[in-house]
C-alpha cells in the first residue's frame, strides 16, 4: 500500500469516528424550526479541504486519479439505502420536502452504480459516465440544500431535526461528502480518458504520472 493510499485511509478513519464522536456530543443539534446549519458545515468543509488538497497537491492528485473509476462508482451502490428517507418520511419522521427527492434520488443512483461501473467506465461512453457522476452530485446537493433549508421553507411542516442525531447524522457528516468526493474524482477521470479508438478494445488503466508530481 503506497504512502498516499495509507494515509487517505487514516483520515477517512479519523473523519469516521470525529462525525460519530460529534453525532454522540450532539454538536450538529439545532432549535426547533432552525436550519440545521451546523450539519451543514460538517457535510461542506471536507469537500473543500479535498479539493484545497488535490489542487495543491501534484502527488495527491496523482494518487487520486490513479483510482480505479469502476470501483469508485461501484462504492455508489450504498446509496440504495436511500429508501430510509422514504420510509421516515411515511412516518412523520422527516419532512417530505427533503425526504422524497432525497430518497429517491438516492436510490436511483444506487441501483444503477453497478451497470454504470461495470459499462460506462470507458473512454467510448466518456459522456454518458460524466453525465451519470454529475447526476448523483445533483442528487447530493440537493438533498442538502433541501435539508438545511427544509424548515425555512416550510416553516408548518416536520423539521429534519433526524438527520442530526444518530445514527442518521453520519449520512450527512460522512457519507454524503465521501460520496460526492468520489464523484469528482471520477469525473476529473473521466476528462483525462484519451481518445476512444475504434481500432482497438477499450479498457481502464491509470493516467500517467502528473509531471508535476515530482516538484
Amino acid at each position: 500500500m503506497s504512502t498516499y493510499a495509507k494515509l487517505t485511509t487514516g483520515l477517512l478513519g479519523a473523519w469516521f469516528v470525529f462525525s460519530l464522536g460529534g453525532s454522540a456530543l450532539h454538536l450538529y443539534a439545532n432549535g426547533a424550526n432552525q436550519p440545521p446549519l451546523p450539519l451543514g458545515l460538517a457535510a461542506l468543509m471536507p469537500i473543500l479541504l479535498f479539493l484545497a488538497w488535490i489542487m495543491l497537491s501534484a502527488k495527491f492528485r496523482q494518487f487520486a486519479l490513479s483510482l480505479s473509476p469502476s470501483i469508485l462508482t461501484f462504492v455508489q451502490s450504498w446509496r440504495i439505502a436511500g429508501f430510509t428517507f422514504l420510509a421516515l418520511a411515511a412516518y412523520g419522521i422527516l419532512p417530505n420536502l427533503f425526504a422524497l427527492p432525497a430518497g429517491w434520488g438516492d436510490i436511483a443512483i444506487g441501483a444503477t452504480a453497478p451497470f454504470v461501473a461495470l459499462g460506462l467506465a470507458l473512454s467510448r461512453h466518456r459522456k454518458s459516465f460524466i453525465l451519470w457522476q454529475i447526476l448523483g452530485i445533483t442528487d447530493l446537493v440537493a438533498a442538502v440544500v433541501l435539508g438545511t433549508l427544509a424548515s425555512v421553507l416550510n416553516p408548518n411542516a416536520i423539521a429534519a431535526n433526524a438527520m442530526t442525531v444518530l445514527p442518521m447524522s453520519m449520512i450527512p457528516t460522512f457519507a454524503v461528502p465521501l460520496f460526492l468526493i468520489l464523484h469528482i474524482i471520477c469525473i476529473a477521470q473521466a476528462v483525462r480518458w484519451p481518445r476512444f479508438d475504434t481500432s482497438s478494445p477499450q479498457t481502464w488503466t491509470a493516467p500517467a504520472p502528473d509531471a508535476r508530481a515530482s516538484l
